[in-house]
């Protein structure tokens, strides 16, 4: 031995040694796996406890609040508050359907708050539960991940405890987070993202809203029958910018029955706030200069990766332009042995997706099947009233792809369960090919996304339209509409 412990007893210096050993490992624990899981979104989760059940030692980081985006600032939380707004609308327009309110309905946000957390606080406990400890060989890590090779990842866990892990397999999982757009002003205004209106005990007197899309839209609404007024700003000449003209008009005339404000084709370029809080908003229109004032702003303009913290340069891991992480069919990035989940890998960002990219690397790390993340149906629903549904091709896309189809419009309130019900509002619009199948629908009326479900199951069978307009349904439920549907065709 030499330093200090030149001409010391060998067991001196063996104590000292573990001593040092002993100290150090409170500050930086070593540990190896075979799966090291980055994220608890709705794909990490499902993941971790396969690769535990098929005896796979498991480590899975999360920096932040488990569940990810849906569970703590999307599906959830916002779905939980719509439905808050939605009883009350229920309730204020009551009349229409012979009921008389006695009194003025009261929004006690508060209330609506805590039902809200009660939620979400008990998802969380049954989540974190059935990962860990229930698991044996799933070790959960609080903290931030970030590459130190392609091997190797370092979790910060306290500001003065680390971990480093090596792993044969890494699969990031780390979701998306509120984009905010260069806008003169904007920065230090204290605006709104979806994380923090989720958590609001006020209702706003006047939200205004960057963005038309459908986060945009659906806390539009939900906020005007929570009692404020509310300005939608989009930059495009559109809500809705991937649907078709006709569904978007749809949309926005029904919300604009409701009071709310849309202020298309607006550049904004400045935003100011006041002493007193209230905000101001430049924008340049095809009318020329517009200032629109509210008492709060949110913020909706898009999403951004969770990728820029990781260290992916130190793994040699590439993304594109916006930072989301390249993969192939199969999920792997240009490094084979790490993989990107979720919403982190670009493309259509929906829980259901995510799930899916689960079974993906599931079904290809087992070899019981070859599954490709490219080529799989994409439903997904707007939850405005009326709500969106959308699964296959729109009439757009199928122009664009040169995909010959007839068009079938069937008016909701021609649909028997729509009158009695007094939900009458939207259409079903179904797309068919040459050969009779269906091609894509876009449900636009009271519970669309189980009628496109249906659809779905139709399209993944490939049954013939006829099939569906004889089809034996029970009457009077909403599926009935399936029978009248395809006449015009």
């Amino acid at each position: 031995m030499s330093g200090n412990y030149a001409g010391r007893p060998l067991s001196f210096c063996v104590y000292h040694v573990l001593l040092f050993s002993a100290a150090n490992a409170l500050f930086m624990p070593d540990y190896s796996c075979d799966a090291l899981i980055i994220g608890s979104g709705q794909a990490g989760n499902p993941l971790a406890k396969y690769l535990a059940e098929v005896g796979q030692k498991v480590i899975l980081v999360e920096k932040a609040q488990m569940g990810g985006s849906c569970l703590n600032h999307g599906c959830v939380p916002t779905k939980t508050l719509l439905a808050s707004a939605t009883r009350a609308h229920q309730v204020r327009t009551a009349d229409a359907l012979g009921i008389r309110v006695a009194s003025e309905v009261q929004v006690d946000m508060p209330a609506v708050m805590t039902r809200k957390n009660k939620l979400l606080n008990e998802s969380r406990s049954s989540l974190t539960e059935s990962l860990a400890p229930e698991h044996e060989n799933i070790t959960l890590l609080r903290g931030h991940a970030a590459f130190k090779s392609p091997h190797q990842v370092r979790v910060q866990e306290t500001q003065d405890r680390a971990s480093e892990i090596t792993a044969k397999q890494v699969f990031i999982d780390t979701g998306t987070r509120a984009a905010v757009p260069e806008i003169p002003g904007l920065a230090g205004t204290g605006f709104l993202t979806t994380t923090e209106l989720l958590n609001l005990e006020e209702v706003p007197e006047h939200l205004l809203i960057l963005g038309g899309g459908y986060i945009g839209l659906e806390f539009g609404q939900m906020f005007r029958r929570f009692g404020s007024r509310v300005s939608i700003i989009e930059h495009g000449d559109q809500v809705l910018a991937h649907e078709d003209n006709d569904v978007c008009e749809a949309i926005q005339g029904a919300l604009e029955a409701e009071q709310i404000e849309f202020v298309l084709n607006a550049e904004v370029r400045a935003v100011a706030r006041n002493a007193a809080g209230q905000y101001t908003l430049t924008t340049h229109t095809r009318q020329g200069e517009r200032r629109l004032h509210g008492s709060h702003l949110l913020v909706a303009t898009g999403r951004i990766p969770n990728s820029d913290q990781l260290g992916l340069e130190l793994a040699g891991i590439k993304t594109d332009e916006q930072g989301y992480i390249k993969v192939n069919s199969r999920l792997q990035t240009n490094v084979p042995h790490i993989y990107a989940l979720g919403d982190v890998h670009g493309g259509p960002q929906f829980t259901h997706i995510s799930y899916d990219d689960f079974r993906v690397i599931r079904d290809n790390l087992s070899g019981s099947a070859r599954r490709s993340a490219k080529q799989r149906p994409l439903p997904y629903c707007v939850f405005t009233d009326p709500p969106l549904a959308r699964v296959g091709l729109n009439e757009e896309q199928a122009k664009e792809k040169q995909i010959p189809y007839r068009v079938s419009i069937t008016q909701v309130k021609h649909i028997s369960r729509a009158q009695q019900t007094g939900q009458d509002a939207g259409f079903w619009k179904v797309l068919v090919g040459p050969d009779d199948r269906l091609l894509g629908a876009a449900i636009l009326g009271a519970e669309a996304g189980e009628i496109m479900t249906i659809l779905q199951v139709a399209m993944a069978g490939r049954l013939r339209y006829q099939q569906l307009a004889d089809m034996v349904i029970a009457h009077p439920i909403w599926a009935e509409g399936l029978n009248v549907a395809f006449k015009n065709l």
